[in-house]
C-alpha cells in the first residue's frame, strides 16, 4: 500500500445500529454544487459516488501511476462511524473504481453501503486541507466535532 501523505478524513455522526461490517464510512457536510464521476461499473446511478472538480485536482496532484484514493468506513468515533482516506496501489475483487478525470477513488463493497451517492471533496483551509465526504444520503447525524457519523435505518 502507498504511504500516505498528510491525508486527513473528516466525518460527520449518523445515528444507526451497527452492522456486521469490519469497515465503516464518513457522514456528509452541507450542501454544495458538485459535478458527478463515471463509475467502471454498468449500473449508472446505482450506488454512485461523486467526485468534485478540487478532489480530482487534488488527487491528480498527489498520486503517482497506479495510485489511487481509497475511501473506507470504519467503526469508532462518538455516532459509531467514521471516514478513512489512504492512498493505494491495489484492487481487490470487491472494490468499486469511481474514476472523473483521471482520477480515481476507490471503495470496498462493506463501505460502499454506507457512502452510495456522497459526493468526495477536497478541501483547503486556513488550519487544515482534507478529503472528505459531503451530502452521504446514508448518513443521518453527525458529532459536534465532524468526525463521526451514524447511518439512517
Amino acid at each position: 500500500m502507498a504511504a500516505v501523505r498528510g491525508l486527513t478524513a473528516v466525518a460527520l455522526r449518523v445515528v444507526t445500529p451497527w452492522q456486521r461490517s469490519s469497515r465503516l464510512l464518513a457522514a456528509s457536510r452541507g450542501p454544495r454544487a458538485l459535478r458527478e464521476v463515471s463509475s467502471s461499473s454498468p449500473e449508472a446511478g446505482e450506488g454512485q459516488i461523486h467526485l468534485t472538480d478540487s478532489c480530482v485536482q487534488r488527487l491528480l496532484e498527489i498520486t503517482e501511476g497506479s495510485e489511487f484514493l481509497r475511501l473506507e468506513v470504519e467503526g469508532g468515533g462518538c455516532s459509531g462511524f467514521q471516514y478513512k482516506f489512504s492512498l493505494d496501489t491495489v484492487i481487490n475483487p470487491d472494490d468499486r473504481v469511481f474514476e472523473k478525470g483521471g482520477a480515481r477513488v476507490v471503495v470496498d463493497s462493506d463501505s460502499l453501503a454506507f457512502v452510495k451517492g456522497a459526493h468526495v471533496d477536497f478541501s483547503q483551509e486556513l488550519i487544515r486541507s482534507s478529503f472528505q465526504v459531503l451530502n452521504n444520503p446514508q448518513a443521518q447525524q453527525g458529532c459536534s466535532c465532524g468526525s463521526s457519523f451514524s447511518v439512517k435505518l
